[in-house]
């Protein structure tokens, strides 16, 4: 039997505007990164520092599953996992991340690291 091979999740708009900005800046994250035995992934993931970037978007609505019932609790043990493994994990929306916020942001953290 021949295996399929699986097909990428579509980026979100603020995905695809956060890797720009990453490459506008020479900076090589891994993307969809599991960090853990459980299958979570990272957005965005510098495993050598152990700095992570997730994007969030829909918000502004309220209609994002990162903003309403098990969804957010599921981001919660999520975020739980990644602090229990010492992970750096920011967040932003596509608002921060359109607004330069999110590469500025991370720009300082992997300065620090």
């Amino acid at each position: 039997m021949k295996k399929r091979t699986k097909i990428p999740k579509e980026l979100s708009l603020g995905e695809e505007e956060f890797a720009l900005h990453c490459a506008a800046y020479s900076l090589k994250p891994e993307r969809e990164y599991q960090f853990c035995d459980r299958g979570w992934k990272f957005d965005f993931a510098w495993p050598s520092q152990k700095v992570a970037v997730e994007i969030d978007g829909g918000t502004q609505f309220g209609k994002s599953r990162h903003s309403r019932g098990e969804g957010y609790e599921n981001d919660c043990r999520k975020m739980n996992e990644a602090a229990l493994l010492e992970w750096l994990v920011f967040k932003f929306t596509t608002g921060m991340v359109k607004s330069g916020e999110g590469i500025d942001t991370i720009r300082k953290a992997l300065v620090c690291q």
